[in-house]
């Protein structure tokens, strides 16, 4: 199989600002001033404690398993959406190798765009699962100083790629077809087969394992919570 082709950074840029339009997790920063950044790396081999240890005062839970859940279901969701959305949307998926954490929060920043052309879903999914789940996730996971259940994380993973794809859908009706394509591929990947099962064809998702987000005060469950059956 041969390997991707790289994409121009301009076009890779384009991509990337065309779904940030799309808003929320769609739109990472893109270049701009270092200031305020430093590699998402970092962050991970640091067990990202300084999110776990603010989400845990933001919604008030003293259990830090949640806090890190609900730390690494946003990440999750922060990296899926644009790199999906790109993917279907252009053919292009950014590469998040580079990728920058803003110093006081979860954002992201792509500081110098590149990343590469697919031809196909099988070449976007293949290319998207080694860098969402072999690659940044599974950094993210191993850093994590907290012990989470790794079913659980992977869970997550899987939450906020299809959620991620549902809400591809629902600004831009047009791309459902190979948006649902490229999101079911994914779910038939390695460690992310069996974590539930897509339920619609609004990309509507229930989960297999719990995201532990019950448990945050008032008590409040998710979507796709698989509590509810």
């Amino acid at each position: 199989m041969t390997s991707p082709a790289q994409a121009p950074p301009a076009a890779v840029a384009a991509a990337l600002a065309d779904v940030a339009t799309l808003g929320g997790f769609f739109a990472p920063v893109v270049a701009g001033p270092d200031e305020g950044w430093h590699p998402v790396a970092e962050s991970h081999a640091a067990g990202s404690a300084d999110l776990v240890a603010d989400s845990a005062r933001r919604y008030g839970t003293t259990e830090p398993r949640v806090a890190a859940s609900v730390v690494q279901l946003g990440h999750a969701a922060r990296l899926w959406s644009p790199l999906l959305a790109c993917a279907v949307a252009h053919g292009v998926v950014p590469d998040p190798t580079d990728l920058q954490r803003a110093d006081d929060g979860p954002a992201l920043r792509f500081p110098s765009p590149a990343g590469w052309w697919t031809r196909d879903a099988g070449e976007s999914s293949a290319l998207l699962y080694r860098l969402v789940m072999e690659e940044r996730l599974a950094a993210m996971a191993a850093g994590l100083r907290v012990r989470v259940a790794p079913r659980l994380l992977i869970g997550n993973a899987a939450s906020a790629l299809v959620e991620a794809g549902r809400a591809l859908v629902a600004a831009r009706p047009g791309l459902r077809e190979p948006a649902t394509d490229i999101v079911t591929r994914l779910l038939a990947t390695g460690v992310l087969v069996g974590t539930g099962e897509i339920t619609d064809s609004a990309l509507a998702f229930r989960r297999r394992s719990c995201c532990l987000f019950y448990r945050v005060p008032p008590g409040d469950r998710c979507g796709d919570c698989s509590l509810d059956r």
